[in-house]
């Protein structure tokens, strides 16, 4: 299934190893781009107060981020499906550093709304063109730790990004957390174009559009477990600090999202080892490890060791999902891989927008207890998904040279 513009490519890698100094510059673009998104939570206070609007009112910066990356990913990553890898992937960093600087000056809600709505649309390229690069950088044998590494970002974003973006808004402003981002963005432009090779896009043959890559056996399957996976995880992390509250270790939150954070970067590590042979038995593993962590949280929180140990199996079988699930899309996508990780990126943002809307209305109704119940039941039908697509979408370690 590997297409022929892996050996037309300038720097193709041999099978000397993972090139670092690639991968890191995709891992930080995976940081930009969760950090933009999320950097807003850490400083809402300030940000309202700048805005003149309402806290609620400034928390739909992160709204309408995930908004923009859900409307336009699939149709721009089919528009730009023919551009040069590189050319595109310096497009939407330079989309990052534009809009984080206009969000740092801006003192009027609406143009900061159209600021951040902007983030969204670059952040639909990136992740629909970043998973896809990170395989065409190596060899077959190689493209699950490829994606591993790149993909380490989205943890240390949340785990280190948004409290040190917290910390330097509390310290300098939360502009300059913004112009912060901005000037790492200029920095990941010059390290893009030095070491980051380029590859061609797709001729106007072989592109295939979001109808036609949900009749690719396996895609729909991955499409799925993603929505309905991510839809679990963020009710419970959204929500995470009421959650604590209501086990009267609201003052732990950070220390809690740290040793999330932690186990998060293990499971990666664990995904990034085994991936390539073991794929389904560990998706199925962190499907296991993410619903005994909200059974935990049900059942048994009664003990402050109980609840970081069920954050500790959390971490654990989430690190690895976003790894899992982009290499199952393009293992499952083959010549329509793009296609296949755009609407995945689609599905993964109306996941995450809907799991802060619906979590919303549970802690309302039923208060913060009916959480981790939610998560557990959602993740039955994910189980059973992965269970059944056993031949296509999570095949067994036999099944994989089909793909590779």
């Amino acid at each position: 299934m590997r297409t022929a513009e892996r050996t037309t490519a300038p720097d193709e890698t041999s099978d000397r190893g993972l090139p670092l100094p690639a991968l890191l510059a995709l891992a930080t673009a995976v940081f930009i781009t969760s950090l933009t998104e999320t950097l807003p939570a850490g400083l809402l206070p300030a940000m309202s107060a700048s805005l003149h609007a309402s806290e609620s009112a400034t928390g739909q910066t992160v709204t309408i981020y995930a908004i923009g990356t859900a409307l336009t990913a699939v149709p721009l990553t089919a528009a730009t499906a023919g551009w040069r890898r590189r050319r595109l992937l310096l497009t939407t960093v330079a989309g990052f550093a534009a809009a984080n600087t206009v969000t740092a000056l801006s003192t009027h809600y609406a143009l900061t709304m159209a600021a951040r709505f902007a983030a969204g649309v670059a952040a639909g390229l990136a992740w629909a063109l970043l998973a896809g690069y990170a395989r065409r950088l190596v060899p077959s044998h190689l493209e699950g730790r490829a994606i591993a590494v790149a993909m380490a970002g989205i943890p240390l974003a949340l785990s280190l990004g948004v409290p040190a973006g917290t910390f330097l808004g509390a310290a300098l402003g939360w502009q300059a957390a913004f112009l912060t981002m901005t000037g790492l963005t200029v920095v990941l432009l010059g390290w893009i174009r030095v070491s980051v090779p380029d590859f061609p896009g797709r001729r106007a043959g072989e592109r295939t559009g979001g109808q036609n890559v949900l009749r690719v056996p396996g895609v729909a399957a991955v499409l799925f477990v993603t929505l309905v996976f991510v839809l679990a995880h963020t009710i419970l992390y959204t929500y995470i600090a009421a959650i604590l509250d209501g086990l009267g270790m609201g003052s732990s939150t950070d220390l809690v999202l740290l040793a999330f954070g932690a186990a998060s970067l293990a499971g990666i590590w664990v995904v990034g080892a085994h991936i390539h042979r073991r794929l389904r038995a560990l998706m199925i593993a962190g499907t296991l490890l993410v619903a005994a962590a909200a059974a935990v949280l049900a059942l048994w929180a009664d003990a402050p060791v109980l609840v970081y140990a069920a954050v500790v199996l959390w971490g654990l079988g989430w690190g690895g999902a976003p790894t899992l699930l982009q290499t199952a899309a393009g293992d499952a996508g083959g010549d329509a891989a793009d296609a296949a990780q755009a609407m995945l990126v689609t599905l993964w943002n109306v996941a995450m927008a809907g799991g802060g809307i619906a979590g919303g209305v549970l802690l309302h109704v039923s208060g913060s207890a009916s959480l981790a119940w939610s998560t557990l039941a959602l993740l039955a039908p994910v189980l059973a998904v992965v269970l059944a697509a056993r031949t296509h979408g999570f095949p067994r370690t036999a099944d994989l040279s089909h793909h590779r």
